[in-house]
């Protein structure tokens, strides 16, 4: 069995732990206390890939580790309805907080409890028969979740023989935040993944909270809308893994098929049905439906505008009993309405994967991650706030103090317009220049 041994980092990323979990285990119908307590044998088929199971207790056990440099969402985890499903050790915390400051995550503050956090992590590999690799969820507008999480995933490289590492991402919002912080601490996070064999699902709390009013008619979301929200594709996009699957079975097939240069590892995602959470409209909906909604940009978790870019590759995962034949021809007649949005020098570039089980109370649902030239709007808007304010070194001696150099700052920037250059020239590349290109390197 290839198992995942999944981090929680910060106050968002053990929130948004705390509800994955809540919703994969009322999918595999593991209660409260760690009791198997369904009736199928699909969910215990490949329940070990993130529960250990415990002869002696009977029980089953997460695969997890939450970590925080303060200890309020800790507790909160623990004194919540789940706590009793996860190993008292596994809750690892400081007792100070990293100010929504990046060096404090990673020099100063964070640097105190890494040793506990990999030394927990390493203990639960110990215990896999053969794991592959790490899911990461964290929001890196904070300093915990961006300076912790760059320690996190420099440490993993180093001690794991670079290990396959998927991270659950909340970019920052201007419209939902008031840390005046985000911008650098996002912009100082980014540079992290030269350290990764992974993929990097981009999320944002502005596109939830728009999703939220918008389509399921919560006139004022709290976190705890968004996180479930966020719950429900970690879900989708896992539910391959977990269950009996045609595709992405494991975590490197979903990287191998979505990652087209090692650089271009942020994937975006939308999910459907979303009406249900609002409207408790159980309907079964048609093959068709589901496809049109998956691509329809209000439903993408990140506020970018797919339309703006161009597609690279893309995975759908479908959920529920649906024929094969009706999930092709939805896709191909998709991908021959809106051709000029993909690349011609990647053919077949769309997988679909098909679980009988469904999610919860409804019938059918799917699940759409996609590698897309658009995210560079992301990228443009954070290296448009960071520069503005480092070109008058704002802040920055709230850095200096916890030993960064200003030169750290230069060198993220310039990573941040290397990227977004990368994706510009893949996005405009053509078949024929690509032919080329595979000239002039013979």
């Amino acid at each position: 069995m290839r198992e995942i041994v999944k981090i929680q980092i910060g106050r968002c990323g053990n929130q948004i732990g705390s509800n994955f979990w809540e919703t994969i285990s009322e999918e595999h119908s593991i209660s409260k206390e760690g009791r198997y307590e369904g009736n199928s044998d699909l969910k215990l088929e490949k329940l070990n890939v993130y529960y250990e199971e415990c002869s002696t207790y009977s029980r089953y056990i997460p695969r997890t580790v939450f970590a925080d440099l303060e200890p309020g969402s800790i507790e909160a985890v623990q004194a919540s309805s789940l706590g009793r499903l996860f190993r008292p050790e596994n809750f690892i915390s400081g007792q100070g907080s990293a100010g929504n400051i990046w060096a404090k995550g990673f020099y100063t503050d964070g640097a105190e409890i890494i040793e506990n956090v990999l030394d927990s992590v390493r203990k639960e590999i110990e215990r896999c028969d053969s794991y592959q690799g790490f899911q990461i969820s964290h929001a890196i507008g904070g300093g915990t979740g961006s300076g912790l999480g760059s320690l996190m995933c420099e440490k993993i490289s180093e001690h794991f023989c670079q290990p396959i590492t998927q991270l659950f991402t909340v970019f920052p919002s201007t419209n939902t935040s008031d840390n005046i912080l985000q911008a650098y601490n996002a912009a100082l996070f980014l540079p992290t993944s030269r350290f990764l064999h992974s993929a990097v699902q981009v999320l944002d709390n502005e596109a939830l909270f728009n999703i939220c009013q918008r389509t399921l008619h919560i006139n004022s979301p709290t976190y705890r809308d968004l996180n479930y929200l966020i719950a429900d594709v970690m879900a989708g996009i896992t539910c391959s893994f977990r269950f009996p699957s045609q595709l992405n079975s494991d975590l490197r097939k979903f990287v191998t098929n979505l990652q087209v240069f090692p650089r271009l590892l942020f994937h975006l995602c939308s999910y459907a049905p979303l009406r249900f959470l609002s409207t408790h409209n159980y309907q079964s909906l048609d093959v068709n439906e589901l496809v049109k909604q998956v691509f329809d940009p209000r439903n993408v978790m990140c506020n970018v505008d797919p339309r703006s870019g161009r597609y690279f590759t893309g995975a759908i995962s479908f959920r529920g009993i649906m024929p094969s034949s009706e999930v092709e021809e939805a896709l191909q007649e998709t991908r021959n309405q809106h051709s000029s949005r993909y690349v011609d020098w990647i053919p077949d570039s769309f997988k679909s994967s098909l679980c009988d089980i469904p999610p919860k109370k409804i019938d059918r649902a799917a699940c759409f991650i996609f590698n897309s030239s658009s995210v560079i709007e992301k990228f443009r808007k954070i290296e448009s706030q960071a520069s503005s304010m480092f070109r008058r070194r704002a802040f920055l001696h709230w850095y200096q103090s916890e030993g960064m150099d200003e030169m750290e700052f230069t060198e993220a920037l310039s990573d941040l317009n290397d990227r977004i250059t990368e994706y510009t020239i893949h996005q405009e590349a053509t078949a024929l220049q690509n032919d080329d290109d595979d000239e002039i390197y013979e």
